[in-house]
């Protein structure tokens, strides 16, 4: 990386380090209401969270919207892959009768509609780039295009992540601005190399593969350590013991009782 790359990442670790809460929703409030949903985030904000992480990938008219798997069948009443249906066609899908009677009719929100509400609510974005096979660069594309449009400026980038090393490396091209973190599910030897050629500010580890040589390195480097999913209070509370800067959780009601309480109220 040249000098200017690297003063870049540096400042975007700083501010990661500074601003990231200990706490993360992980697609909301997964554990009370239906994932990837306004309603799940408006339960985050219910219970205290500042920030949430949602999954984001692309309808078959290339509009950004949330949902983690490829196919509907999960959490909507809608049936095979999502990237084949159009924004109008997902929008009247039931995506909340799978997990109460009392969520039915929620919908699958756009990415827009997303912002929108944490505008208002005054809460932080992790966004998960999750394309569907084949679509990395596209849905980079789109998304980005649609914060470029829409973040409110008065407001810092949120924190986009990916498992997926084409859709990070193609953010470090056109979102050098924009702070990235690297998705992974198993341990991956090379991280900080992975981190230095994507440009990355932030790593996001699977807590149940992650090590104390790992947490403690990536301290002293100044290397922002995002844990998921922990639902567990104690053991959130020795992975923050240990160098984790945040928690992302289904539950966050569970871990901020175990850290010392709830959060601010609002």
């Amino acid at each position: 990386m040249d000098s200017v790359a690297t003063e870049n990442l540096d400042d975007q670790r700083f501010y990661l380090r500074q601003n990231v809460p200990a706490v993360i929703g992980h697609r909301g409030a997964a554990r009370y209401a239906p994932e990837n949903t306004l309603a799940s985030v408006r339960k985050a904000h219910e219970l205290g969270v500042q920030w949430v992480e949602v999954d984001v990938k692309l309808s078959a008219d290339r509009i950004p919207f949330l949902l983690h798997d490829t196919k509907l069948d999960r959490t909507t009443d809608g049936r095979g892959r999502a990237s084949r249906r159009t924004m109008e066609e997902l929008s009247v899908m039931d995506a909340g009768s799978w997990f109460a009677a009392a969520s039915r009719g929620e919908r699958l929100p756009t990415l827009v509609a997303l912002i929108a509400l944490l505008d208002r609510l005054d809460m932080g974005l992790n966004l998960e780039i999750k394309p569907t096979p084949g679509s990395d660069r596209e849905t980079t594309d789109a998304i980005v295009d649609v914060l470029r449009r829409h973040w409110p400026e008065h407001r810092p980038w949120p924190l986009l992540s990916s498992f997926s090393l084409a859709a990070l490396a193609r953010a470090r091209d056109i979102a050098i601005d924009m702070p990235r973190g690297l998705l992974i599910d198993e341990f991956m030897r090379d991280w900080p190399g992975a981190l230095d050629e994507l440009q990355c500010a932030s790593l996001h580890i699977n807590h149940k593969v992650v090590t104390p040589d790992l947490l403690s390195t990536a301290t002293e480097e100044g290397i922002p350590v995002l844990l998921y999913t922990v639902n567990d209070g104690s053991r959130a509370v020795e992975l923050l013991q240990a160098g984790a800067s945040s928690i992302i959780t289904d539950a966050p009601d569970v871990i901020f009782d175990a850290i010392g309480g709830t959060a601010p109220l609002r």
